[in-house]
């Protein structure tokens, strides 16, 4: 039998004279991710280990499972609870609203500019925090606020009739305003990969427009609104400037909490902040991780 040799280096073995090798491996191809694994070593890897070794840091040195002891107490679980509930509501409504709106500018025959301007202030929005932020919303649903005052002389009592900025439904309406613009950024691409064959077979078939969307057109979008919904998750679950902007570190949120812990007057045990923190990292990494296979199977239609 002839020795056969392959030219093409990117084939996983080379078989010659009746024996495998592998390729030879080009490190030429490796010279323009060398930047991306610097970055990620620098600012995501190296920060990561010098938190969770700063998490095990004892009052009097040394090192001390202690800190972890203490997340079970009353002061964390409700600091991690009313986070997650914030992150939750702000991740489904900012989802469903969201989705809706990305849903007309891609599907609802809209002139091309409306998709345009829509795109172009959600990618402002979406990036649009902290001090700024609050410092928006105050000036206009703050006490002396813009809109509250406009209600106010139509005999409108916002702040009399129970509603706050400075509480949960204020800062939900706050999370909102980067959270809505992200989802249309986010679930666009998935929106205008439905395929247009797949809608007129069903119509082909006597699909109504209600069993196109729920037998063909949500099913195959749903990892995509699932996975694009725990990165609003994410989004608001790690968000620290806004809440203490707006609430002056009042509010128990997980963030707040490290701040306190790390650099406060009174509650100073940086430890136990770092602990937090670390549990923080803990529960992104899983929604990261849920993101990414949703992600993948959305990828297998959206191609």
């Amino acid at each position: 039998m002839k020795s056969s040799q392959t030219s093409d280096p990117q084939l996983s073995n080379v078989t010659v004279g009746g024996a495998s090798r592998p390729p030879r491996l080009n490190f030429g191809h490796w010279l323009g991710v060398i930047p991306f694994f610097v970055f990620s070593g620098l600012f995501l890897i190296a920060p990561t280990l010098i938190l969770a070794y700063r998490s095990l840091e004892g009052a009097n040195g040394g090192l001390t499972l202690e800190n972890y002891q203490q997340l079970v107490s009353d002061t964390v679980i409700s600091a991690y609870a009313m986070s997650i509930k914030i992150s939750l509501t702000t991740a489904i409504l900012g989802g469903l609203i969201g989705f809706l709106i990305a849903w007309v500018v891609s599907m609802g025959g809209l002139p091309p500019r409306f998709r345009l301007i829509t795109t172009t202030f959600s990618g402002v929005a979406a990036n649009f925090a902290g001090v700024p932020l609050a410092s928006a919303y105050v000036f206009t649903l703050g006490r002396v606020g813009l809109v509250t005052a406009l209600f106010k002389m139509f005999g409108v009592e916002l702040y009399k009739n129970g509603f706050s900025l400075y509480s949960f439904l204020g800062l939900i309406l706050v999370y909102l305003y980067f959270q809505i613009p992200l989802m249309v950024l986010t679930i666009l691409p998935a929106l205008d990969g439905l395929k247009r064959e797949w809608r007129e077979a069903a119509e082909n078939l006597g699909a109504t427009p209600v069993q196109y969307w729920s037998r063909v057109a949500f099913p195959v979008l749903m990892p995509s609104i699932l996975g694009t919904m725990i990165l609003l998750f994410g989004n608001s679950f790690g968000a620290h400037a806004t809440a203490y902007a707006l609430t002056g570190g009042l509010f128990n949120l997980a963030t707040l909490l490290i701040g306190q812990q790390i650099s406060g007057d009174v509650l100073h045990n940086p430890g136990l902040g770092y602990a937090v923190a670390m549990g923080m990292v803990i529960i992104m990494a899983f929604s990261i991780l849920i993101y990414s296979i949703l992600q993948r199977r959305s990828e297998r239609w959206l191609k």
